[in-house]
Formats: structure tokens, sequence, C-alpha cells
């Protein structure tokens, strides 16, 4: 088996100042002061704690992150999980009970925004305007 495929496991006793890379599968449940950085698959435990950016291929979200994700796939929100920061992936899943203070932006397709259609001058409606008064309210008996 190559490297791409490794799982890696940082228990909940590790605390790590610094950029966190690697490849293939990490499950994190320690603290981290930094960014996390791979094209792998990333799994945040309980009792995570990060202060920093996550840029990956995919990540499940438990425990607390001060920062902003992005997923190049998914990113998946756990029940009560806390996070503070914009999100930005293709897929986006968030559970009932989630803490999340942040902007989101999913885009699956890569859409681009169409233009926003023409204003109308006067900032009037055209079919009240060109309607033909009613003539039974017009005053006659």
């Amino acid at each position: 088996m190559n490297g791409t495929g490794s799982k890696n496991v940082l228990s909940s006793d590790v605390e790590i100042n610094g950029t966190l890379k690697f490849a293939g599968e990490l499950t994190f449940e320690g603290k981290l002061e930094g960014d996390i950085v791979s094209d792998g698959t990333l799994q945040l435990g309980d009792s995570t704690v990060i202060n920093g950016n996550v840029n990956v291929t995919s990540v499940v979200v438990r425990g607390k992150v001060n920062g902003n994700i992005t997923a190049k796939d998914k990113i998946e929100i756990k029940s009560k999980a806390e996070l503070f920061g914009d999100i930005k992936a293709a897929k986006l899943v968030i559970e009932e009970g989630v803490t999340f203070v942040g902007k989101t932006e999913v885009n699956p397709n890569k859409a681009t925004p169409s233009p926003a259609p023409a204003p109308r001058l006067g900032g009037e409606r055209a079919p009240e305007a060109s309607r033909p008064p009613d003539l039974a309210k017009a005053g006659g008996r």
C-alpha cells in the first residue's frame, strides 16, 4: 500500500503549534494552534480544538474550530461541533445541534453567478402603468 492510502491518528493528548500537513487520512483529536493542509481526508474528534484554517479534500468536523475551512469535496459538521469561521466546499452537511457562526459558499457544479436583471426605468411597474382606468370607480352612479 502506498503512502496516500495511510490512516493516521493523533489522539487528544497531542498539542501542535504550527502547520500540520498529511497524506491519506488523518483522525485528529488534539489541540492545534496553526493550519491544517492536505489533499486527504480529515476527521476531527470531539475533543479537538483548532485555532487556525483547514484546507483539505474533505473533512468531518467535531469539536471546536476557530478558523476558516475549505474543502475541495465535502464538509460534514456533526452535532455539538462549534465552528467560528467561513466554510467553502462543493458539498455541505450540517447536523442539528451545531454551533456555526460564519459564511458559507457551497457550489457543487462550480457555477458562476449570472448577471442581475436590468432595473426598470423610473422604478415603475409597467403592467399597472398601462392598465386602463376602472370606470366603475371613477365616480359614475
